[in-house]
């Protein structure tokens, strides 16, 4: 059995792991964000048509195909880190995210080379989906995996803080571009600098990972000749209550994630009659809210447990999401910015304690495999498809607070599935021999 030595890391070396997994998380996240915020510039360029409505669905329709391929990284990209280690699976990640990113800023448009510009598109995002498939998981488990039992949840707050900051970085810059350009220029070229920033943001992402040393509890299970041969195989005989039990409660985290940080934009707009420029603006307050967040939601997450900040973030989201689109829809630049604020604090506090609780869950053995699946059969389903549900629902009822109701219904399977887990911020993430009391329906972790 490990030692309790072992989860004590120096502070430095945390600080480098933080900067570390956050820089990886914010290019993948950056790169994201930035096709969510240029959605309506993307469809006049891939999809021009008379109805701007079906040129928005048909944008929303690649975003989310892209993620039908992030539960296929995560089975590549998770085996791969349960076989050779977090770090140099991570380096991957971000080396694939940045390329195919940079990728889209060079494509030529419709215009150019006709239908197949957005056939292009579709499979460059696919590229994207597959790497994001191994990162946001991997990035969580290799901080826990640093981070001391008592305060897991604030040192893992930091990945939300990246993922956050980098949608507010993407906000920045659209905001400046839409500021800045005139429409002919913003169609012509503006557009394509945000991915083409992807390039040197990767190399540097790169170049941080692999300085790093791979995780203690990882060169652990090494040393003890411990590495699962088979993690997928082992990751279903053994989880598969853990996995559906997560995914439930991710499912939440997914669906409140991706309307607060990309439909948002989208819906002031449409809902509540705003100037894209405005509308970034407030999404750009509300993210840059959020990231100051996630610290504070990690620490309450340490001291009243993972059960309790589940339950918090259920009953908040289901509570607040209807007045937060009301209030969104009003047309008002004030109400605007308290309904998204109302939003996100749901938001970050499931983003907040999924990062603990993708690690805590599961062992050592499995812990990327076994988080990467959970994490993005979730995403791919209600996440992926949030900005094409929300503008689905909205022309099916007429109705522009649908999509309120939508996550309500969402946030009473999350809380089923929360409940179902058992609280798990002070079992270990270092015991190799698994001799922690097993817990119902899943593996100690180790």
């Amino acid at each position: 059995m490990i030692t309790p030595a072992i989860e004590q890391v120096d502070p430095a070396t945390l600080r480098k792991v933080i900067v570390a997994a956050g820089i990886g998380n914010f290019v993948e996240w950056f790169d994201f964000a930035v096709y969510g915020f240029l959605a309506t510039t993307i469809a006049q360029q891939f999809f021009p048509s008379g109805d701007a409505s079906v040129a928005l669905l048909k944008t929303f329709a690649v975003f989310a195909v892209a993620f039908a391929f992030r539960p296929l990284g995560g089975l590549f990209f998770g085996m791969l880190g349960d076989r050779i280690g977090r770090k140099r699976t991570l380096a991957f990640t971000i080396l694939l995210m940045a390329g195919a990113t940079t990728i889209i800023g060079l494509l030529p448009t419709y215009a150019a080379i006709g239908v197949t510009a957005p056939i292009l598109l579709t499979i460059i995002r696919c590229a994207q989906g597959f790497s994001a498939g191994g990162e946001y998981a991997g990035a969580c488990a290799y901080l826990m995996e640093h981070a001391p039992r008592g305060k897991r949840a604030w040192y893992g707050s930091f990945v939300p803080v990246s993922t956050f900051s980098a949608f507010a970085a993407a906000a920045i810059f659209a905001y400046a571009l839409e500021a800045s350009l005139s429409a002919d220029a913003m169609s012509s070229w503006g557009w394509r600098l945000p991915f083409l920033v992807a390039a040197p943001l990767g190399l540097v992402g790169l170049y941080l990972r692999w300085k790093l040393d791979e995780t203690p509890a990882f060169q652990a299970v090494t040393e003890e000749h411990a590495v699962a041969h088979s993690p997928l195989k082992e990751t279903l005989r053994n989880h598969g209550a853990a996995i559906c039990a997560l995914g439930a409660f991710i499912s939440l985290t997914a669906l409140s994630f991706y309307m607060f940080t990309t439909y948002f934009a989208t819906y002031l707009q449409v809902a509540g009659g705003l100037s894209r420029a405005t509308a970034l603006l407030v999404s750009l307050i509300a993210l840059l809210f959020a990231a100051a967040m996630c610290p504070v939601a990690g620490a309450f997450s340490d001291k009243v447990g993972r059960r309790a900040t589940v339950i918090s973030a259920c009953v908040l989201l289901a509570v607040m999401v209807y007045p937060s689109f009301l209030m969104a829809s009003s047309g008002s630049f004030a109400g605007s910015i308290v309904g998204v604020m109302l939003l996100a604090t749901g938001a970050v506090l499931c983003n907040v304690v999924t990062a603990a609780l993708l690690s805590e869950t599961f062992p050592t053995r499995t812990r990327y495999t076994a988080s990467a699946i959970t994490y993005n059969m979730a995403y791919t389903i209600f996440g992926g498809t949030a900005p094409l549900m929300a503008t689905w629902l909205i022309g099916v009822t007429g109705s522009n607070l649908s999509p309120a109701f939508y996550l309500i219904v969402i946030a009473l399977l999350g809380l089923v599935g929360g409940l179902a887990l058992p609280e798990t911020s002070k079992v270990s993430l270092h015991d190799v021999d698994g001799s922690l009391a097993k817990r119902p329906g899943m593996q100690p972790a180790v």
